[in-house]
């Protein structure tokens, strides 16, 4: 004698399967998205962002070399007070030279990922009614 029980009886089984019929529409919406290249736009403004972060980033380690350069120096002449406000003068000009650069990589960064400006053509001139 075969003794068969009936799964769905079961109140965890029975929610787990609801559970994953009702998201299985968002699991073939997610996979078909991802199946779909990106357009050549999104592809290009993607990189672009990429790019941008990487030379952000890149920025940013030299900043922290540079600070690390400028606090090394500050020691042997920790108590020649001109010495060290040349060195102060050179670190703040370091600063606006990185934010300059860094500012500049950002404009260039939104002006590559804006819109096209779109220019509209001149229109006939309307017929004159005499």
């Amino acid at each position: 004698m075969t003794i068969t029980r009936n799964v769905l009886h079961r109140p965890m089984t029975r929610a787990l399967l609801t559970g994953a019929l009702a998201l299985a529409p968002l699991g073939a919406a997610c996979a078909w998205q991802a199946a779909t290249p990106p357009s050549n736009l999104q592809y290009q403004q993607t990189v672009q962002q990429q790019q941008t972060r990487d030379q952000l980033q890149k920025s940013q380690l030299s900043q922290q070399l540079h600070q690390d350069v400028a606090d090394n120096a500050r020691r042997p002449t920790a108590n020649n007070a001109r010495a060290q406000q040349q060195l102060d003068a050179a670190e703040r000009a370091q600063r606006a030279r990185d934010r300059a650069n860094q500012q500049d990589l950002l404009d260039r960064d939104r002006a590559a990922t804006a819109l096209p400006r779109v220019v509209p053509k001149d229109l006939p001139a309307p017929p004159h009614s005499g």
